[in-house]
């Protein structure tokens, strides 16, 4: 199999920027978020819908994302 709608953009979480990376494999759709710096994965996530795995990943994000710690 090979990937398929392959999709990837950026958004705002707060005060960060995320990638979400987005396809479908086989009848499944998967994501991943990554943080645009330093580019650390965050979570990934998959589903029966490219907006159902993107939704979950950037949920698991944004919950990791509210626990970082802001210095300076």
């Amino acid at each position: 199999m090979k990937p398929e709608e392959y999709s990837r953009r950026q958004q705002e979480v707060g005060r960060w920027k995320i990638n979400i990376i987005s396809f479908k494999l086989g009848d499944r759709y998967y994501c991943t978020v990554d943080n645009v710096e330093p580019g650390a994965w965050l979570a990934r996530a998959e589903g029966g819908t490219r907006a159902e795995a993107e939704r979950t990943a950037i949920e698991k994000a944004t919950a990791k994302l509210s626990r970082t710690r802001v210095t300076g």
